[in-house]
């Protein structure tokens, strides 16, 4: 059964919470990053993407740039604008956004059950990600971004965490995108030592959002295991920094897909080969998808709909089931000419959190022909996909509200 450890985490100052958390590392470019510690130097980018103190010219994964994280950090801490819990602890930490709240537990997990699977993922990784965020683990001496997990709702769990968010938070603000963060210190024994058995009761976690991370993480322990004669299994760099949350809470978007071309394609050209997989009909706008696998494509300044015909996928292999691999599949490798999603320039993908207008403003504007817009990933379709040991689509699943970085931070250098 997976393990979760309590430890003494580094977190802001309640008072500057609003102003040291910052959105995580790779939702921003580093321009947009800039833009933001300019008004706020507090701002926990300056550790998490130190380019920020940087001309844009100056290579991202260079030693300067993870050295200048370690002394932001440092700053930080010896300013007293962060400061370490003196007990190991466990926290909750609560996102609400819309009138939705999700509630996980904050907490370190061991890289050998993410090792051995007990800690189930549903991407691969890129060797430069796992090495970028590897030598920012190692330069830092400390895991400044947490992993977002998934368990599967327990009866006894959620009762436990209703009992602990009854008392005042920590951390309580409202970030400036309309998400409230807040935030509970978990330090008495035996409230601790209860949520690590009823945890440990569980058969696995799923990785959300953070696979680089958590790749990070285990390649992090295996190089620093090398390098320790007296390796014991208990050092901090054996563990990682988790947020887990139950799956009855969790609110996944869209990733739709805007095209630059239709392979010299025109429009009705288009609809006619879909019209082999999909069932193609005319929409309204706004643009309403109801039904399993039906999903909508922008052109011309119209909408249609195609929804895929029975025996286009295979509900037997979870991953080929998921819309955006239907779509891919069956419409843009064989008739737009798209071999590889993740180089083909002639491709992007937008969250769903700006909306279906914003795949319109995109096309109208010339700059894009077509997009695509897909339902939501369901969160049972994301664990099957990972019990079943397959890979998630590229840019299938755009989970919200995001984790804030930096609300609490786990130092591997004890």
């Amino acid at each position: 059964m997976p393990v979760v450890k309590s430890f003494r985490g580094l977190r802001p100052r309640p008072d500057l919470a609003a102003k040291v958390a910052s959105p995580p590392y790779d939702v921003l470019s580093s321009d947009e990053a800039r833009e933001l510690v300019r008004s706020n130097p507090l701002s926990f980018l300056r550790v998490n993407k130190p380019e920020v103190d940087f001309e844009n010219t100056t290579d991202v994964y260079s030693d300067q740039i993870y050295r200048r994280g370690r002394e932001n950090l440092d700053r930080l801490t010896s300013e007293g604008s962060m400061t370490r819990d003196e007990k190991p602890s466990f926290y909750l930490y609560r996102l609400t956004w819309q009138g939705q709240s999700q509630t996980g537990l904050v907490c370190l997990t061991s890289v050998a059950d993410y090792d051995a699977g007990l800690i189930k993922k549903h991407e691969h990784t890129r060797p430069e990600k796992v090495n970028d965020r590897a030598h920012h683990i190692l330069t830092l001496g400390a895991q400044v971004g947490p992993v977002f997990s998934i368990f599967k709702q327990n009866d006894t769990i959620r009762a436990s965490f209703l009992t602990i968010t009854q008392g005042k938070p920590d951390v309580d603000f409202e970030a400036d995108d309309a998400v409230r963060h807040q935030l509970w210190v978990i330090n008495d024994d035996q409230t601790i030592e209860s949520l690590a058995t009823d945890f440990e009761k569980l058969s696995e976690f799923y990785i959300a959002d953070g696979h680089h991370r958590s790749e990070a993480a285990s390649e992090v322990c295996r190089r620093l295991k090398e390098k320790n004669k007296s390796h014991s299994g208990e050092e901090p760099y054996n563990y990682f920094l988790n947020v887990i949350f139950p799956d009855d809470e969790l609110r996944i978007l869209p990733y739709n897909r805007i095209v630059k071309d239709m392979n010299s394609l025109s429009l009705d050209q288009v609809l006619q080969k879909a019209g082999e997989a999909f069932e193609v009909s005319p929409a309204a706008k706004p643009l309403t998808l109801t039904g399993e696998h039906t999903m909508g494509i922008y052109s011309g300044g119209s909408w249609h709909t195609l929804r895929a015909k029975t025996g286009r996928y295979s509900e037997a292999k979870p991953a080929e089931s998921i819309d955006a691999a239907i779509l891919f599949e069956s419409l843009l490798k064989p008739t737009l000419g798209i071999e590889n999603i993740r180089t083909d320039k002639r491709i992007d993908f937008v969250g769903g959190i700006r909306g279906d207008q914003e795949l319109e403003r995109l096309v109208d504007s010339g700059d894009w022909q077509a997009a695509f817009s897909l339902q939501p990933v369901t969160v049972d379709q994301l664990l099957a996909v990972a019990d079943a040991s397959e890979v998630m689509p590229p840019k299938s699943t755009w989970f919200e509200p995001k984790l804030r970085s930096g609300m609490v931070v786990s130092i591997i250098e004890d």
